[in-house]
């Protein structure tokens, strides 16, 4: 199962480099609850239409570490990742964590709930 997590976390990955809303709606689960960094909370719509306007658009996604923690049909990934994008056409780069839940669904494992918070340059 620890394959299978990273496999969709590198599908996710690259789905958000290319804002391939597609692949996107597949990974992400209709009644996701996901936290920004920021403290706003987004809907899976909330997400695909950031990717689908170009509101948000990413010019690089590394992941640098992945940590899964699994139980029955569960999986929660921590991800340190290197990003560079634009937001709202405001510039930004840095290092990242994102908090995921995966959960196996009768359509394959799904990103359920999560959040992402900026770590400090250093």
């Amino acid at each position: 199962m620890d394959t299978e997590i990273r496999q969709h976390e590198e599908a996710l990955r690259v789905a958000m480099l290319t804002s391939d809303v597609e692949a996107l709606d597949s990974l992400i689960a209709d009644d996701l609850i996901f936290v920004g960094p920021a403290g706003e909370v987004f809907s899976k719509q909330d997400d695909l239409a950031l990717h689908r306007s170009g509101r948000q658009r990413l010019t690089s996604a590394e992941w640098r570490s992945i940590e899964i923690s699994l139980r029955d049909q569960a999986a929660v990934t921590s991800v340190t990742a290197a990003l560079a994008g634009t937001f709202d056409g405001a510039a930004f780069s840095g290092h990242f964590r994102y908090c995921r839940l995966w959960v196996k669904t009768a359509t394959g494992w799904q990103v359920l709930g999560g959040s992402v918070i900026a770590l400090p340059s250093g």
